[in-house]
């Protein structure tokens, strides 16, 4: 009987040292996954800003709107633009 008094006992210290040692390691991959993931939100840019909205720009000056016109101009003789493109921004430098 006594050796099967030592057989159990060794089994139930080395069953317990078991669970011990699985209850260790599952919390320490508990806390590293917690620490990745504080690390992951730390590390992430910041979110963009919403784009403000565009400012009203000031009139182009005559010499400016006459050197856009003719640029447009040879664009549209080119072939670049279409008659409805070149009418369209014509409409827009001329306000």
């Amino acid at each position: 009987m006594g050796l099967l008094r030592g057989v159990a006992r060794t089994a139930a210290i080395a069953g317990t040292a078991t669970a011990v040692s699985n209850r260790v390691s599952r919390r320490q991959g508990n806390r590293w996954a917690q620490q990745d993931a504080q690390a992951a939100a730390e590390a992430a840019p910041p979110p963009a800003p919403a784009p403000a909205a565009p400012a009203q720009a000031a009139a182009p000056s005559a010499a400016d709107q006459l050197a856009l016109l003719k640029q447009l101009g040879e664009l549209h003789a080119d072939g670049t633009l279409t008659d409805e493109e070149f009418a369209a921004q014509k409409a827009k430098i001329i306000g």
